[in-house]
């Protein structure tokens, strides 16, 4: 997990976990979580004096939702606007391909399967040749891409959201130690 170091309105500074933003303005003062929706955690007082407990509520309540939440990803959940086949996200084609020395083309779809932490594959289902090209077969390519790609973004979802949850325990272990808490302002602020 990312860190942040964040000066409040009163100076103070203090280690900020990705998810949550600091609300300084006007009559409000307090730490907004973005995970799962947002809440802001109020300092209860216009002159800052709250501001550690409320980042130790927020803190606290980012843990429990990343344990109880699917961890977010950036895969695309439907087809971009400039895609026409109708294919859904991650499949391609049908591409036809003619191999050097051959005499028929072939035809296949292009899948990309997503990774987490790593470079995303590049799989062909075979769809058939020139002359065994049909709608059914088509049909069926279609069909294996689309479980292919599935399971890949299960497999995603999985490994992030084990990711970040052990990172809620290296968060968990920070707030006990009382890491997050008010640091001195800087001497030339």
């Amino acid at each position: 997990m990312r860190f942040r170091d964040v000066a409040i309105f009163t100076g103070e500074r203090y280690l900020v976990p990705q998810c949550i933003q600091r609300i300084d303005h006007r009559a409000t003062h307090g730490w907004q979580l973005r995970y799962g929706g947002t809440k802001l955690f109020s300092d209860g007082s216009s002159d800052g004096t709250g501001a550690e407990a409320a980042l130790a509520a927020a803190t606290k309540e980012l843990i429990r939702r990343i344990g109880t939440l699917e961890a977010p990803t950036t895969l695309q959940s439907g087809p971009s606007a400039n895609k026409t086949s109708g294919l859904p996200p991650g499949i391609s084609g049908p591409i036809v391909r003619e191999r050097a020395g051959g005499r028929a083309r072939d035809c296949s779809l292009a899948v990309l399967l997503p990774r987490f932490g790593d470079t995303p594959l590049r799989r062909s289902v075979y769809i058939g040749t020139e002359s065994t090209y049909t709608k059914t077969r088509l049909r069926a390519a279609v069909k294996r891409a689309v479980a292919m790609r599935a399971e890949a973004e299960e497999a995603y979802r999985k490994a992030a959201t084990r990711a970040r949850r052990a990172e809620a325990r290296v968060l968990r272990a920070m707030l006990a130690a009382g890491e997050f808490r008010r640091r001195a302002p800087d001497a030339d602020s």
